[in-house]
């Protein structure tokens, strides 16, 4: 127990470092020379990228943030042997996001955690994440609006995985948490939602 608790602890430190670690701050400074929080929404994030920066970049960033929660994950599983991964996998889900969303290395600003929040969820239940992934899809395509499809899955992923996780409450905590930290990473965009406000995907920010 104590083992597994210290494993737990260190990757879960591990999994936050790397998820502060920004893709949209670096690429955006070393292309422009300016940071990605000065322009457009202030998002550091992909869909911030893509108005700002283009679509190679805004692509780039998807990239290496999902593949940054996939990582966080893995390394969780290799943590400790099979039996007790649970004991790091959703923790270390967790801390990579709020490594996203708040970066120790850049002032505690950073993106949405959307892109790292798929990665997680491809690791913790591929199938469940890919449903959720078509659903937010669907949503966008239809609407046009990237923090309704975002928002929705990352609910509707919450709602599912809790069903199938009755009984392990630490993991349906994080579950749970992830969810809710990403949709309070779109509280704005909730409330501009609700006023019809919000800017769609490939129209100009007002």
């Amino acid at each position: 127990m104590v083992f597994l608790i210290t494993i737990t602890i260190g990757t879960v430190i591990v999994a936050y470092l790397l998820g502060s670690v920004n893709s949209s701050i670096l690429i955006s400074k070393a292309v422009s020379g300016k940071d990605i929080r000065e322009s457009g929404s202030g998002n550091a994030g992909a869909t911030n990228m893509l108005r700002t920066m283009g679509k190679k970049y805004a692509v780039l960033t998807l990239i290496i943030d999902i593949f940054k929660g996939i990582l966080a994950v893995l390394f969780a599983m290799l943590s400790v042997k099979s039996g007790g991964f649970e004991w790091c996998i959703y923790p270390a889900g967790l801390a990579v996001c709020l490594g996203h969303c708040y970066p120790v290395f850049f002032g505690f600003k950073g993106g949405k955690g959307v892109a790292t929040g798929l990665g997680v969820l491809l690791m913790w239940d591929w199938q469940t994440a890919l449903i959720v992934l078509a659903a937010a899809l669907v949503i966008m395509a239809l609407t046009r609006y990237v923090s309704l499809g975002s928002v929705t899955a990352a609910v509707l992923f919450a709602v599912i995985e809790t069903v199938k996780l009755r009984g392990n409450i630490p993991a349906m905590i994080c579950v749970i948490a992830v969810a809710a930290l990403l949709v309070w990473k779109h509280r704005g965009n909730i409330v501009r939602l609700a006023k019809g406000e919000e800017n769609k995907l490939g129209a100009k920010k007002k």
